[in-house]
């Protein structure tokens, strides 16, 4: 149970920074307004499938 709220809360925390990072990114590269929804969506996507996947691993292991 602490595990798991533990890692909702590690969770969070990264992909705060992720986005954050993406943000400036964007920004460094002048990456245009359209492109951007699409730059974070895709990334969020991935990050949360590798913290999930990391969750099950400490799960199971």
């Amino acid at each position: 149970m602490y595990l798991l709220l533990f890692f909702i809360l590690y969770a969070f925390f990264i992909l705060y920074f992720i986005n954050i990072l993406t943000s400036n990114l964007c920004t460094k590269k002048e990456i245009p307004e359209e492109r951007q929804p699409e730059l974070f969506r895709t990334i969020n996507i991935l990050i949360t499938i590798l913290l999930f996947s990391s969750y099950l691993d400490l799960q199971f292991t």
